[in-house]
């Protein structure tokens, strides 16, 4: 049942959070499952768009956003029309963004009723794991954590000192092509310098030692995107994390996008069976 579809919430950073949220109204409360889309992404790419039933039929809520600044706009909530607000993204934002995220749905007194809010996990996919990992460390309103493919590092190649990043502090901009909808995607210099003003802080190893609640990490070995030495770092610094790995599955399991097809890809129903299984026993 939808609840709330393509819900404008206020941001911090002056765009709005682009919000979701899915659960069967029974007055009876429910765990709360909150998603984090990746570098790229957004809550409708692919098989996540399609996956609000299982979580729902699990007796789950599911709570899925935009982060203020992936590009997507309200009136288009799918790909990148506003490049220039994808540009100005950078990781504190998406900090903020899922920390506004969190503060509105356990302040919410509309659906107090349906949603245990004392019961939150966070799931993340690819650089979304990253952000749920440091989030998960840092509020303890956070019970439970599920990552997808996720990176096990916010520094990026872009990064290195080299001849690319002094162009780019020379340009003010850098571009990367959207392999699928051959955008020419600007990354402007305030997201290096915002990463490195802040890197003590989005330190997701740091994180992910001082973690103590359960975490499971699901990943394919054959993820070219993010390999799976992600994953196995993860599983080394976290004292309490469960580590999944799904032979040859890419970075997507399977999915791409749109994904129209009935039934999900065989990885990603692996995924859906692990993190239900995770969830029910933790």
């Amino acid at each position: 049942m939808t609840i709330l579809q393509n819900f404008p919430l206020p941001g911090t950073h002056h765009r709005p959070i682009i919000t979701d949220l899915f659960y069967k109204k029974n007055r009876a409360k429910k765990p709360l499952v909150i998603f984090c889309h990746g570098y790229k992404g957004y809550k409708d790419w692919g098989v996540f768009g399609r996956m609000n039933d299982a979580f729902i039929d699990r007796g789950f809520a599911l709570l899925k956003f935009n982060f203020s600044h992936n590009g997507g706009t309200l009136e288009q909530p799918i790909d990148f029309p506003d490049l220039d607000a994808f540009g100005k993204n950078n990781y504190m934002m998406e900090m903020d963004d899922l920390q506004t995220v969190i503060d509105w749905i356990t302040q919410n007194q509309e659906h107090k009723d349906e949603i245990d809010t004392n019961n939150i996990t966070l799931i993340g996919h690819s650089r979304g794991g990253g952000i749920a990992t440091l989030t998960a460390s840092k509020d303890s309103r956070i019970k439970q954590l599920v990552t997808w493919a996720a990176v096990s590092t916010l520094d990026r190649t872009m990064f290195q000192e080299g001849p690319e990043l002094e162009k780019w502090k020379k340009d003010g901009v850098f571009y990367i092509v959207n392999g699928r909808t051959k955008q020419q995607m600007p990354h402007y210099i305030q997201f290096y310098e915002n990463y490195i003003a802040n890197k003590t802080y989005l330190d997701v190893q740091k994180a992910s030692e001082n973690s103590t609640i359960p975490h499971l990490i699901i990943h394919g070995d054959g993820d070219m995107a993010v390999p799976i030495f992600h994953a196995q770092n993860l599983h080394t610094w976290s004292s309490t994390s469960e580590l999944y790995i799904i032979p040859e599955a890419n970075h997507v399991f399977g999915a791409k996008q749109p994904w129209t097809e009935d039934e999900f890809p065989k990885d990603f129903q692996k995924v859906l069976t692990a993190t239900f299984g995770f969830l029910k026993t933790s």
